[in-house]
């Protein structure tokens, strides 16, 4: 059931930020488009990952953030995946490690895409219920 490619349900317009941004640029983008995982590259190269939860452990106020660089923080030891692997094997993933996101690679670790528990919950209910209404975006 969950044989399909991952890139089949990943995001390929992915928000990234480099290691030389200030974290107020990482708070403003994790604020404002919801997002709790940023991919940090250089060029197209995946080098890292920073997420909200990364934030939070720092303990630092959001006023001190301006001098604190992506770099500083970001997680360097990636987990990534590739387009052609399985989106059970994300499952997997996300599960044995508590891992919420996934940036995915080409083989030049290239970042082509990004994968959440969310998409992986959104793709197979969408599988079980192909008819449902989303009542609660039109909840006025």
């Amino acid at each position: 059931m969950m044989n399909e490619p991952i890139s089949t349900i990943m995001t390929t317009d992915v928000v990234t930020v480099q290691p030389g941004d200030a974290l107020s640029v990482v708070k403003e983008i994790l604020f404002t488009r919801h997002l709790h995982h940023i991919p940090v590259v250089q060029g197209k190269k995946l080098i890292g990952i920073i997420t909200s939860f990364d934030l939070v452990k720092l303990g630092k106020a959001a006023d001190e953030y301006d001098n604190i660089k992506v770099e500083e923080i970001m997680t360097k030891r990636v987990a990534t995946m590739a387009p052609n692997e399985k989106i059970g094997a994300a499952a997997q993933v996300f599960l044995e490690n508590l891992f919420h996101g996934l940036p995915i690679v080409d083989d030049d670790n290239n970042l082509v895409g990004i994968i959440t528990t969310h998409d992986i919950l959104k793709y197979e209910f969408n599988k079980e219920y192909p008819n449902h209404k989303l009542y609660w975006k039109n909840a006025g």
